[in-house]
């Protein structure tokens, strides 16, 4: 992907990390230099329902600079990368028509991989054999998989969502999902031009912000937030209803569990998440995606943000 600056593209600034780096100080003082936007690209942030337990920005970083994407999804609607994308797409432009500098901010690697380089156009599945394929076990399935498609064997066996979801692809359309994913469209990488900051900080450090975070949530409200959801009785398989922390605080309310497992199992559900956000932006992105490896203090943020603004808006 060609992230040089060009009167013909816009100019986007990305900010990417695992949860708890620092990534919405940054966007947010990004956004004061730059007269910028700053543009949602967390799955859970999209929810109104999850203010606390998925971090969003409180209501004096909000007040620092235009955010958009934030909290402006039901929970009892799930959001999918298209969605969010088509969503995203628009936020881009708007910012970009008003003289404004988006500025996307988020951990969600599906969803910036969707908007950049486009999704697979799969076709509607058949209900019938979403239903049969979900009821399988984990073992048989990837039996299945394994004699009808091969081509993506390469599936960990106990991954069972993505599993279950080339299985249905290959049976419900004849073809493999591989060849689907070759497809790709509805990218706007041609019409970018991305300056971007992938954040990686020390893990111990991460480690402790995530345990630390955890904690501040369940002492800001995310109990209270646990408890509308359970109100709405929405089915448990969405997303909003399996984001970090909800199944843990779940537990403990309909009391299988005690207090501290609760937060511990928490923490460390927080933690793991982290480690697969670390992987995936450590490996994922393009390689001239700068990676920062420091943790953030306000002297580092300040320091990146001027960079950032720079690669951004110069030409």
């Amino acid at each position: 992907m060609n992230t040089s600056n060009s009167p013909s593209k816009i100019p986007v600034a990305l900010i990417a990390g695992p949860t708890a780096s620092g990534k919405s100080a940054l966007a947010v003082r990004l956004a004061e230099l730059s007269n910028g936007v700053v543009i949602n690209a967390d799955a859970s942030q999209v929810y109104a329902d999850l203010r606390v337990l998925s971090a969003r920005p409180d209501a004096a970083d909000e007040a620092r600079a235009p955010h958009r994407l934030f909290g402006y999804r039901d929970a009892a609607v799930a959001c999918s990368a298209a969605d969010w994308a088509a969503d995203a797409r628009a936020a881009i432009d708007e910012a970009a028509s008003e003289g404004r500098l988006p500025i996307l901010v988020g951990g969600t690697g599906l969803y910036l991989r969707t908007l950049l380089f486009g999704i697979a156009p799969v076709p509607d599945i058949d209900l019938n054999i979403r239903a049969d394929i979900r009821s399988l076990p984990a073992a048989e399935a990837y039996a299945a998989l394994l004699r009808e498609d091969p081509a993506m064997g390469h599936l960990h066996p106990h991954d069972s969502s993505r599993i279950a979801r080339a299985l249905e692809v290959v049976r419900s359309t004849g073809a493999s999902l591989s060849e689907w994913q070759r497809r790709l469209e509805g990218g706007i990488a041609d019409r970018v031009a991305i300056a971007a900051r992938i954040l990686l900080p020390p893990r111990d450090w991460l480690r402790d912000r995530c345990d630390r975070r955890f904690e501040a949530m369940l002492e800001q409200g995310a109990l209270q937030e646990v408890e509308g959801l359970l109100a709405r009785r929405l089915p448990p398989d969405l997303p909003a209803m399996r984001a970090i922390g909800v199944p843990e605080i779940v537990d403990w309310l309909e009391g299988r569990i005690d207090r501290e497992t609760m937060v511990a199992r928490g923490q460390a559900a927080t933690r793991q998440y982290a480690k697969r956000q670390y992987t995936w932006f450590r490996h994922q992105p393009p390689a001239e995606w700068h990676r920062v490896d420091a943790q953030l203090d306000n002297v580092a943020i300040e320091q990146i943000a001027i960079k950032l603004q720079s690669e951004a808006l110069t030409p």
